[in-house]
Parts: C-alpha cells; structure tokens; sequence
C-alpha cells in the first residue's frame, strides 16, 4: 500500500474530523482538533494519505512546563489517530515518526504524550522521563515525555499547562 505523509491542509478538516470520530467512536477527539485549530495552538499537523483518502492524522500543540517561576515551551503529542480499517498496518508508526522529525526541524525540544504505555516506548518516549511532570489528566506508565535535544530535561520538574481546549479532558 502506497502511503504519503504530508502536512494538513484547508481541504482535510472534514475528514480529519471523520477520522478522529470513527477512530474514537465519539466526538471529544474530533472536535479537540477543531479546537485547537480555531484557537491557532498547532504546531505540527500531518496527515496520511492513500489513494486520495485521509487515513491517519497527527497533531502536536505547544504547552508549557511551568517550574518555580519559570516556565520552559514543550509540545504534546495528542490526537492520533488511524482509520480503523487502516489500523495495524504501520501508518501510526510512520505518522509518529514524521511528526517528531517535524518537530525537531522547528525546534522543538520536548514532546509529551499520554498514550498506550506499550505503544509509545518504541519511539523513545519514557514514563520515567515524565515522572517529574504533573499532568493535568492523571499519570502512571501511560503519561511519556521525549528529549528531541538531549539533557532538555535534565533537572525539570513542574507542571505540564495544555491549551484551553484540553481542558474537557481534565481529571477532577
């Protein structure tokens, strides 16, 4: 199967928004991204694409690690999604994979994810590396961060704050 990974475009919202419904099997994803696209907090947006269809989409949006009195710029890996009929096929793997490399060309230094623990490792995510990280969603093996620049979290620890539209997902 012939699979390309490109950057979202105008024309793709509908079925990223599709795609995020039937993945999930409700709306809370899709309209996540609707969101964060309305509210200009993405910072790297691929889809993949076969036979002129959508099947998978990635987005990363900044957050912040706030520290003491400082605060240090971080990106999220959330939604990801593939259609299920697409799934197991490696298009989530290679979404993964151009969305950091994305990442790094922009600069960016540190990813976090809450996500499968099984899944996210292969990557170089780690749970260990998040451990000083609170996450506003809860933690355990499924909250992961990632160094893009090695040492960017060498003695941080804090609080991670997602944009506005992550909030719905909050733990109470």
């Amino acid at each position: 199967m012939d699979v390309s990974i490109r950057c979202e475009c105008e024309a793709d919202q509908q079925a990223i928004h599709t795609l995020h419904r039937d993945a999930f099997e409700c709306e809370d994803e899709a309209n996540l991204v609707d969101a964060l696209r309305e509210g200009n907090h993405v910072s790297v947006s691929l889809v993949a694409e076969t036979e002129g269809k959508v099947v998978g989409h990635i987005l990363f949006s900044p957050v912040k690690i706030i520290a003491d009195e400082t605060s240090i710029d971080a990106v999220s890996l959330s939604p990801m999604a593939v259609c299920p009929k697409y799934q197991g096929l490696g298009i989530g793997g290679r979404l993964v994979r151009a969305g950091l490399d994305a990442c790094r060309e922009r600069g960016e230094s540190i990813v976090v994810v809450l996500g499968h623990a099984d899944y996210y490792p292969r990557f170089g995510f780690s749970a260990e590396l998040a451990e000083p990280l609170q996450s506003p969603f809860g933690g355990g093996p499924a909250w992961m961060a990632l160094e893009l620049t090695p040492g960017a979290l060498d003695g941080v620890q804090g609080h991670v704050r997602y944009a506005p539209p992550f909030r719905i997902f909050e733990a109470t």
